[in-house]
């Protein structure tokens, strides 16, 4: 075979969506994969026809034959796993949450540079149709200078049927949801000088927070709110989809339910539907995050291929990891949280 050669650890919920999206992806492939649950590891090989097989990560990098790895396991096993990456100087995509903390977080940003090797974090909500196609209207200048944002994700899907140790975990929809919902305010309004918030939990079965509001100070001076809820019941269920509205000095945006797209300035109104493509191997209403996880993979490969850093690299994932531990802080004090002070 030709192309770049992967390796894939973590058989789990959410990694069948990167195996799928690795054999689109032109100039890649995954040749080995790695678990620890047998079940797992014989139905994810089995699926795409994957003959290496290792149920220990160490087994995976000695036998070696493969050009980076994907991580895509719970997060404790984060660092040890991307810092065994370093050392065997293998370039790594590492599944978010990055790490338990931010100092663990750094750490391994530290191990990737000291090794030479590329990091990148999995954080593919920005790479999502409709996100990106509000971000060219704001490159645009279709609204001038953006002040105010609302970055909304409300729900009441049931994801613990799928992933329950969600429901386990003293934190909840920040660590898992609103990590996504704050890189896309960094992404669309730029990087976050203050932060303040307040969480609930609603559903009494869970062991951490279900809803959560944030303000973000952006350095830019535009104002947002990051609104997360997956205790919201709704007529019609929004999930999984990214609710936008911005202001600005020349007009609005507004991307609502059903990919609705809607720029309004001195020409007028114009409506547009932002919807993603529907993948031969994704399903309804998935396809949205599926066709993410497409077009974050196809850039990981861009970027090994011509040496350009990602755009979800290991540093620039720290701002967003900061979000939210300072989001944590925030609901947990009371107050108002200095983020560029957290970075330092």
């Amino acid at each position: 075979m030709t192309g770049l050669k992967g390796a894939l650890i973590g058989c789990g919920f959410f990694a069948v969506n990167q195996m799928h999206a690795w054999r689109d992806v032109e100039g890649a492939a995954i040749v080995a994969i790695c678990d620890r649950d047998p079940a797992r590891l014989k139905a994810v090989g089995d699926q795409f026809g994957i003959e290496r097989r290792y149920a220990d990560a160490a087994e995976l990098f000695a036998a070696g034959g493969f050009d980076f790895v994907d991580i895509a396991t719970t997060v404790p096993s984060h660092r040890p796993l991307v810092e065994m990456a370093a050392r065997h100087k293998v370039p790594v995509i590492c599944q978010k949450p990055f790490a338990l903390s931010l100092a663990d977080a750094k750490a391994m940003v530290a191990a990737c540079r000291e090794a030479g090797i590329p990091l990148m974090v999995h954080e593919n909500f920005r790479w999502q149709t409709p996100i990106q196609a509000v971000r060219r209207l704001l490159d645009s200048k279709a609204i001038g200078t953006p002040f105010w944002g609302r970055f909304s994700f409300r729900s009441g899907y049931d994801v613990f049927s799928g992933q329950p140790y969600l429901a386990e975990g003293e934190r909840f929809i920040i660590e898992d949801l609103g990590i996504h919902t704050l890189d896309i305010a960094r992404f669309i309004l730029g990087d976050v000088r203050t932060l303040t918030a307040r969480t609930k939990r609603v559903n009494p079965k869970i062991k951490g927070e279900d809803v959560a509001t944030i303000l973000l100070d952006h350095e830019s001076g535009a104002t947002s709110v990051v609104d997360v809820s997956y205790a919201t019941k709704l007529g019609t269920e929004p999930f999984p989809e990214t609710l936008i509205e911005l202001d600005g000095s020349e007009g609005t945006i507004r991307l609502s339910a059903g990919y609705r797209l809607e720029v309004t300035n001195a020409a007028g109104t114009v409506v547009s539907d932002a919807s993603p493509q529907l993948l031969s191997w994704a399903s309804r209403p998935w396809h949205n995050i599926q066709e993410s996880v497409y077009a974050i993979q196809d850039h990981w490969v861009e970027r090994l291929k011509n040496g350009g850093e990602p755009a979800t690299s290991g540093a620039d994932n720290l701002k967003t990891f900061a979000l939210v531990e300072a989001a944590y802080e925030s609901a947990a004090t009371g107050k108002t949280v200095d983020v560029e002070a957290m970075l330092k």
